[in-house]
């Protein structure tokens, strides 16, 4: 019985923690994403535009696995900056699901 509340406990807290970082993603996206890649994901901004930055919803980036997301985002691709040192995975990981969403 002790061992199945251990579980449990630990299973929520594992929820909680993913939710926190699933509801931080919009305001990690617009402090650091939307500036060129737009609300929407299109990359119709001005800074988008003049970096090359690619529309979320473009076949090529659909179909990119959720690690060649990671690694974009932690290295940087193009014009893009990195960003490892200034999010930390689980935020890169949630980042990735709001991208999803967008797509």
């Amino acid at each position: 019985m002790t061992r199945s509340i251990a579980v449990l406990v630990f299973a929520c807290f594992v929820m909680v923690g993913h939710s926190q970082a699933e509801s931080a993603a919009p305001a990690a996206y617009t402090a650091k994403c939307q500036m060129c890649h737009g609300a929407t994901g299109l990359g119709d901004t001005p800074a988008g535009k003049a970096m090359g930055a690619r529309p979320f919803k473009a076949p090529e980036v659909v179909k990119e696995s959720d690690a060649d997301l990671l690694a974009i985002i932690k290295n940087g691709k193009g014009k893009m900056p990195a960003f490892a040192g200034k999010l930390n995975d689980a935020e890169m990981t949630s980042l990735i699901a709001y991208i999803r969403k967008l797509q």
